[in-house]
């Protein structure tokens, strides 16, 4: 007798194309819109705010240098111990002042690396647009110095510190005396000139990126360019001259012992 053979059902395929692959894992929304240009300019934007606040306040507590001797001992000096001492005793001493350290250091590091990342993203494709129209030549200025005044602030910023906080660059340097360490070093001419030099290009960084500051976090209208340009103008001018005036001072005579 012949043996019946059941046929056997054809095994089927996948029914799509995609059917079958694993989904890519996406990546946290943070992380996934700093890989973007628009996220890195809003990265730029934010560690920039930042870096401007401590502009300010920087240059605002220097200014204490002008007001000489309080109660036997230089007024400058008395702010100076006073930041090491902020919060305590809810915080140990200088906590709170390593914490705002912290806080610089890693908004300058995004900021550094944002801006490379923005480098290389416009390296390989065409330059991406702000989020309304510029002026033609200021954006024109700012894409031929704002590199170039960056690299010059970040190399002062080591010479600062090495100056004034380690004290590796300053002659006879003595922690917690900055009046006399201000004179000691912006007494040297070449340093005073350096830091007049490298104020300006703060300035001129300050500028262009306060004015960029506004188009990307979005807070641009063409009826405030005007005012957004002068904002961004006086701005810069105040720190520049603030800042200029410490090395000035101390050449003239007015600061120092």
């Amino acid at each position: 007798m012949a043996q019946t053979i059941t046929p056997q059902p054809a095994k089927r395929g996948p029914v799509t194309g995609t059917a079958g692959k694993r989904t890519a894992r996406r990546k946290p929304f943070l992380l996934d819109l700093y890989s973007t240009a628009v996220g890195k300019k809003y990265v730029m934007a934010i560690t920039g705010i930042i870096g401007i606040g401590f502009v300010v306040m920087h240059m605002l507590g220097n200014l204490k240098v002008y007001l000489g001797v309080v109660d036997g001992r230089y007024d400058i000096d008395v702010y100076g111990e006073y930041l090491r001492e902020i919060l305590v005793p809810i915080l140990p001493r200088t906590w709170f002042l390593w914490i705002m350290r912290l806080v610089l250091i890693g908004a300058l590091v995004l900021h550094v690396h944002a801006a490379y990342g923005l480098t290389v993203i416009n390296r390989k494709a065409r330059p991406v647009k702000y989020q309304s129209a510029r002026d033609y030549e200021i954006a024109n200025f700012a894409s031929r110095t704002m590199r170039w005044t960056g690299i010059i602030v970040l190399l002062f910023l080591f010479w600062h510190l090495a100056d004034f906080t380690w004290g590796w660059a300053n002659p006879g340097f003595e922690r917690g005396e900055v009046y006399r360490n201000m004179d000691a070093s912006l007494s040297r001419v070449p340093v005073a000139i350096l830091y007049i030099v490298a104020n300006i290009a703060l300035g001129i960084h300050l500028f262009h990126g306060v004015w960029s500051l506004f188009q990307s976090m979005g807070w641009s209208n063409p009826r405030f360019n005007r005012w957004r340009r002068g904002f961004a103008t006086a701005f810069a001018a105040i720190i520049v001259i603030g800042n200029v005036s410490f090395p000035v001072a101390v050449l003239a005579g007015i600061v120092g012992n």
